[in-house]
């Protein structure tokens, strides 16, 4: 390969800095091993990158052409050192985190905000899981820390928890149409039966697939994420139970009416949990923070 990133270095302090001259001096090289490197690359390449103008050199089109593309090349190879230099102190190149589907992303992106803020560097991915989903990402290695993995862990081992809250807060609602709207008292449990219900799908790969608060024998619809089922519920395609956070804003709207149940759906433990065999600087981090009341009163709001 004829152009190397040290010939792009040189090219970048000279068209800086505006002569080989000083673009040496600021190489710690002298100026005729600049002129000496850069001549050989307009051989071996067959053309010029300069005009010279006495001891100014300006970056003719081709010249610019080279440098601008070779400046992505030079910050990519800085960001590479850098990555490198923090995997090596304990920092992971990638950090992966599951949150659960009751829990609204957009509560994460301040915590997300402080850790990018720190400069630490560890590039996060952000994943939407279900029910066991959430476990079975951990186990399946899809993810490295679970936020709001609800009911208890798998049996298996290597997983660490810490309860984030127990989310107690839910709302049964109904579409203003549905024949439900229009029950008079409280809804016996037999009544649901006859009426089908709404559910998240759970994402689980490998573990068994998680279902909350379902009859025997229920028809049910399945949907591929919490917004879908408030859609689908507000559309009067079934019934189910949401977050406050998420009915209370359909009810306002008048889009969901809100029903009471003779029995009611029982509460959820929701765990922070992440792989033990894993000792990252970054997911230290976030097992910290979200150890903080008020961290994860914010991420709990609406559900307990």
């Amino acid at each position: 390969m004829k152009i190397s990133l040290d010939l792009l270095l040189i090219l970048d302090a000279i068209e800086r800095l505006g002569s080989f001259t000083a673009a040496a001096a600021s190489l710690h090289r002298v100026p005729s091993a600049l002129s000496h490197a850069v001549a050989k690359l307009e051989c071996d390449l067959g053309i010029t990158l300069f005009r010279r103008e006495g001891r100014r050199a300006t970056l003719n089109e081709a010249g610019r052409t080279l440098l601008d593309d070779g400046r992505h090349l030079l910050r990519a190879a800085s960001e590479l050192e850098r990555r490198v230099q923090r995997i090596a102190d304990g920092w992971e190149a990638e950090l992966r985190i599951a949150l659960d589907a009751v829990i609204p992303i957009e509560r994460i992106f301040p915590l997300l905000k402080r850790f990018y803020a720190a400069g630490h560097g560890t590039q996060i991915r952000l994943s939407g899981e279900v029910l066991g989903g959430t476990w079975d990402a951990l186990t399946t290695g899809r993810a490295d820390l679970a936020i709001g993995a609800p009911g208890d862990p798998p049996s298996r081992s290597g997983i660490a928890t810490s309860l984030l809250c127990t989310h107690t807060d839910f709302i049964f609602a109904v579409a203003p149409e549905h024949p439900l709207a229009a029950w008079p008292d409280i809804i016996p449990t037999s009544e649901l039966l006859h009426h089908r219900a709404v559910v998240i799908a759970d994402t689980s790969q490998e573990l068994d697939a998680r279902t909350i608060g379902l009859l025997e024998g229920q028809d049910v619809l399945r949907v591929p994420d919490i917004r879908a089922k408030v859609a689908a519920q507000a559309a009067g395609l079934g019934i189910g139970h949401l977050p406050r956070w998420l009915a209370e804003p359909e009810i306002a709207a008048g889009r969901l009416v809100k029903k009471e149940l003779a029995t009611a759906r029982p509460a959820i433990p929701l765990h922070t949990a992440w792989r033990t065999r894993l000792d990252g600087k970054a997911l230290l981090w976030f097992i910290e923070e979200l150890a903080d009341k008020e961290v994860a009163s914010a991420l709990s709001e609406g559900l307990h």
